[in-house]
Order: structure tokens, then C-alpha cells, then sequence
């Protein structure tokens, strides 16, 4: 298979990136074509739907291998499973797969058609290799089991002072307050003094966590 886009996001690297796609809505990416792929005609009737499922590659872990069994960090990583039974990143085939919101399609960009989207959980510059609608009558089961993970984990109260938060673009205000809430550090760390950051919109932000409150304490242009 060869990459036919790559998506456009606010996340330098994998830390800060929500754990499951359409978690925190107001993130937005673009999801750019490669030639020979940017053709109008591949993309007519796409603007009908709602939502797309994106089919990506775990880029940031290629050549990393896999095991039979992972720890999901929604047991604490304290609990191992099936890797099928999980959506962990290190698997025999390093395929990703996002549902994510349909914004707009932007037929006239200076790279060709583009796909505006919101709720995605993908690192800038991941490889996407399909695109297919997401089909209500067909992809939703409000019945179905959720197993380990079957209700949305808990948010973080986050305090963002104010002087920070107007380092960051009023647009990218209600996305990054929404990833923090969900609590970015790896569920294995839990000491309160430890300091955490990642790059977000060019940003360097970095936090700690005590009580259940998640506190910004600096927020930096990247080097």
C-alpha cells in the first residue's frame, strides 16, 4: 500500500494526542492529497456525508514490532490483553482507524483538494492510506459492547491562567483545553511534581497534575 494523503494536525508528536478520535471535537487538521490522488472527480459526493472514516498508518511506531498481549492504559497498563482485543499502536500491521467530522471540502487549495476535518487523533504528517464514508444506517451499533472500555473515561478540571492561555490563538483555545482535559500522561505516571509537555499548534505546553486538577504551567513558542 502507498499513503494517497497525509493529514495536517496541531500534534508535533505523539504525546497530547487524544487516546481515540472524536474525544475532543474542537480539534481541527486537513487531510492533504498526493499526486496522482488530487483529483476533484476521487472526491465527488464525498460533501453529502457527515462523517469519514480516515485508515492511517501508526507512523511514529514503524519497525517498533508487536506482542501477543499490550497494556491498555485504560486498565493503568497495570492489566495485559489480546493485542486484537485492544486499539493499541504496536500491532503485526501498524494500521490505524479514525472516525472523524466532515467540515469541508476545499476544493481549490494551493495543494489541490483538501478535507477540513474535527475530532481527529493523528500526529502531523501521518501517512493516510483510505478514506470511506461513514455510514449511519450500517456503522452505528448503540447496542454494542464496549468491553474494558466501555464507558469515556474521565476528564481533568483544568486550570489555564490566563495569561497563558492568551499565548495561544483564540481558534486553538477550546481544542488544547479539551486535550488537556483528557489527560495526557501515561497512565503509569501519577507523582504530582513530575512536569509534562508536549507541542501543540507550535506551542510548547507543559503541566502538572495534583487532585485531579490539571494545572497549565508555561506555554512557549517551539524551537
Amino acid at each position: 500500500m502507498e499513503p494517497i494523503a497525509h493529514i495536517r494536525s496541531e500534534f508535533s508528536g505523539k504525546f497530547g494526542v487524544p487516546r481515540q478520535a472524536g474525544l475532543v471535537e474542537g480539534l481541527r487538521a486537513t487531510v492533504v492529497f498526493e499526486l496522482p490522488y488530487r483529483s476533484p472527480d476521487a472526491l465527488r459526493g464525498i460533501d453529502g456525508f457527515s462523517h469519514l472514516w480516515l485508515i492511517w498508518e501508526f507512523s511514529e511506531n514503524k519497525g517498533a514490532g508487536w506482542s501477543p498481549t499490550v497494556r491498555p492504559p485504560r486498565l493503568g497498563g497495570n492489566a495485559r490483553l489480546g493485542v486484537f482485543a485492544t486499539r493499541s499502536p504496536f500491532r503485526p500491521n501498524p494500521i490505524g482507524l479514525s472516525c472523524v467530522k466532515l467540515e469541508k471540502v476545499e476544493w481549490d487549495s494551493p495543494s489541490g483538494p483538501a478535507l477540513w476535518v474535527s475530532g481527529a487523533d493523528l500526529v502531523d504528517g501521518t501517512p493516510i492510506f483510505d478514506i470511506k464514508p461513514y455510514l449511519p444506517y450500517a456503522d452505528c451499533r448503540p447496542e454494542a459492547a464496549g468491553g474494558f472500555a466501555g464507558e469515556a473515561p474521565a476528564e481533568l478540571a483544568v486550570d489555564f491562567p490566563r495569561k497563558l492561555l492568551d499565548r495561544v490563538p483564540p481558534d486553538r483555545r477550546e481544542a488544547l483545553t479539551g486535550v488537556l482535559a483528557q489527560d495526557p500522561r501515561p497512565p503509569y505516571q501519577r507523582d504530582p511534581k513530575r512536569v509534562y509537555g508536549f507541542g501543540f499548534a507550535g506551542l510548547e505546553v507543559r503541566f502538572a497534575v495534583a487532585g485531579g486538577v490539571l494545572t497549565v504551567i508555561s506555554v512557549e513558542k517551539q524551537l
